[in-house]
């Protein structure tokens, strides 16, 4: 069997388990449901996944130990993920050959040819983990003004080393050192102003770019919705996700320029290829040319996927593993070895020390710079709700992906992608909006924790959730509270009866109770008593409508009466009234005024009972503002939100 064709077997392979994990991302024990499948497991053998959570946190959730292998594996191999593993990139290089097909040789190399332009990847790599790694520098900065024996020791090891370099002979060797003394000064200087409290702060946004959450999100939120119930029912009813224009515009473009750039995301975009790149630039085995043979024909360049020049001096870090340039060679000149290519190497990327600095910089200035606004403190925005666990605002920011694996699992489909109101930082992250989906979030589903990659949304149980057994001090976990918008209540803005927002408030007992208040009904006219015939009022006056009067919330009293308790209304005729009583028979008189009244209950929120699960807010019958809405106050994940001790 050829290379190329074990190449694209295993391709193949994992798209069809990408889609696969993707469908079986729902709640059920059916054999094609959630039952124990590693859903997550693509996303874990990404090891910028890992290494951003690692730098913006200083922990690594253990799924994502995974990528250690994969790291391990480039190091040895080369970019084998990203010709061999990645889904996205199989997609990528599927949808170039087409655009490829009816151009010949010298337009397939000029389409194929390296572009300066192929360095935009790892300047957005450098940038991402530049915005990661702000707080770990912060904790740096903090150790550089500590009075502790062993750090002076350090800096004074540190020292000599620079010193030491004025004595090496080789110039390569005295540039790095001095940039190191260079820097430890800089850094104790700089600690001695600060602290970098407010200066550097993390935020894992590789999740925007990254290629397998990318793909997770897209597949996730705007092509399994279109096809859900044609083959297989996926969902119980549509799933719809707000913002997903955004999402879709930018998946297709980047599968769409591919038609004129074969794998144009790969080379010029995909920080996760430029993290490979620079891995397995000086991988042990690589792509190149043999000593002879060699006869300049440029047919290896037809098909080259990381555009990294095999016939000349080949670019190892851009290299794909596509194998293409070995099969199409016809003097089996071009292999896959353990020595470096007859024509030479270019390992290093080609960056220069500007664009890495820049880069860098630009990344540690943005997350301040984004914060400014007070998103993450006292200007929180408590429209955002994120999913029950979720960690406190700045360190949920250092953790989340942005993958869609939430949103995708959640049963009532409430859990949507965030557009701009919790910042810049926060596009695409989860937050909830009840006023979608089939319900509220249910207090008895913990799917969401459970399936989130990097600890965002951190695992509870279901105890935990409820506040039970071992909880039951802490109390059930909220994620917000509910609020009456008295000027929207159809009970108190408008006279009329709805108990619906009290009826299905799941927390027992009831976080939301009423109140009873009685008040007239406003008529065309006045109604006056004309006599009586059991329970019967016999009345001049309008016409009273019997599909609204009769529903057992409205009731009458009599003028000049005794008692002028109110009496509920049990059917109404033609100029007659039916009472479920009459204590009117002795004291009424002929002509007195009736007054019909409205029974309502008032509804209100005992702070210390709702859980924010939104239920009340998604059956509202005021369709467009609610009249009840969830906020994040309250929550039980950042304690200075909540409102009750």
């Amino acid at each position: 069997m050829s290379i190329i064709l074990t190449r694209r077997i295993s391709q193949i392979f994992f798209f069809l388990l990408f889609l696969w994990f993707s469908i079986v991302t729902t709640l059920g024990e059916a054999w094609w449901q959630l039952r124990g499948w590693p859903v997550n497991w693509l996303l874990e053998l990404d090891p910028l996944v890992g290494l951003g959570t690692l730098l913006a946190t200083g922990t690594l959730y253990a799924g994502l130990l995974w990528g250690l292998l994969t790291i391990l594996l480039t190091i040895v191999l080369g970019r084998f993920f990203c010709g061999w593993v990645c889904p996205f990139g199989a997609l990528h290089q599927a949808v170039g050959w087409l655009g490829n097909r009816k151009r010949n040789t010298s337009q397939k190399i000029k389409a194929n040819r390296y572009r300066r332009g192929q360095t935009i990847k790892y300047v957005i790599l450098i940038f991402l983990l530049g915005a990661a790694v702000g707080e770990l520098i912060a904790r740096l900065l903090r150790v550089a003004t500590s009075q502790s024996t062993v750090d002076a020791i350090i800096a004074i090891v540190l020292l000599l080393c620079g010193i030491g370099a004025v004595w090496v002979n080789r110039k390569s060797w005295q540039q790095w050192i001095s940039g190191l003394l260079a820097v430890i000064i800089g850094w104790v200087i700089l600690g001695l102003f600060t602290d970098g409290s407010r200066l550097l702060a993390a935020s894992l946004q590789t999740g925007l770019l990254d290629p397998i959450p990318l793909f997770f999100r897209s597949v996730n939120l705007t092509l399994l919705p279109l096809v859900d119930g044609r083959t297989i029912t996926l969902s119980q009813g549509t799933r719809l996700y707000p913002g997903t224009v955004t999402i879709g515009l930018f998946f297709w473009t980047a599968v769409l320029l591919n038609l004129i750039i074969p794998r144009f995301y790969c080379r010029f975009i995909c920080p996760l290829g430029a993290l490979f790149g620079i891995l397995g630039k000086n991988a042990l085995y690589r792509v190149g040319q043999k000593a002879e043979g060699c006869t300049a024909c440029g047919a290896c360049e037809r098909y080259c996927e990381g555009a990294c020049e095999p016939s000349s001096t080949i670019r190892t870090s851009e290299c794909v593993l596509c194998m293409n340039c070995i099969d199409d060679c016809r003097h089996a000149v071009m292999g896959y070895h353990a020595y470096p290519s007859a024509a030479g190497e270019t390992a290093a990327p080609d960056i220069t020390k500007r664009e890495f600095a820049a880069a860098l910089v630009s990344g540690l200035a943005a997350v301040p710079l984004a914060r400014m606004a007070g998103n993450t403190g006292e200007n929180w925005n408590p429209a955002v709700i994120r999913p029950p666990g979720s960690l406190p605002e700045a360190q949920f920011l250092k953790r989340c992906i942005k993958c869609g694996q939430c949103m995708r699992v959640c049963p009532t489909n409430v859990i949507h992608p965030a557009g701009l109101q919790s910042g810049l930082e926060g596009i695409w992250t989860p937050v909830l909006n009840f006023r979608m989906g089939s319900s509220g979030c249910q207090r008895g589903c913990i799917a969401c924790g459970n399936l989130c990659p990097t600890a965002a949304i951190r695992p509870i149980s279901l105890a935990e959730r409820l506040g039970k057994d071992t909880f039951a001090d802490q109390g059930p976990i909220r994620i917000g509270m509910a609020f009456v918008d008295r000027s929207r209540c159809l009970p108190w803005a408008m006279d009329r009866p709805c108990i619906v927002c009290q009826e299905n408030c799941p927390v027992s007992p009831k976080a939301i109770f009423t109140r009873e208040e009685y008040r007239p009904v406003r008529l065309e006219g006045t109604l006056h008593l004309s006599g009586m015939q059991d329970n019967r009022l016999l009345f001049d006056g309008p016409t009273l409508p019997a599909q609204q009067f009769a529903t057992g919330d409205y009731y009458v009293t009599i003028d000049d009466s005794h008692p002028r308790l109110p009496v509920r209304i049990i059917d109404i005729g033609p100029n007659g009234i039916s009472l479920a009583d009459n204590p009117f028979v002795e004291t009424a008189r002929t002509g007195a005024r009736i007054t019909v009244l409205v029974r309502l209950q008032l509804p209100f929120v005992d702070p210390a009972s709702c859980i924010g699960c939104g239920v009340c807010e998604h059956e509202c019958p005021v369709k467009g503002h609610r009249a009840i809405r969830v906020t994040a106050e309250n929550e039980s994940r950042e304690p200075r939100h909540r409102l009750v001790l």
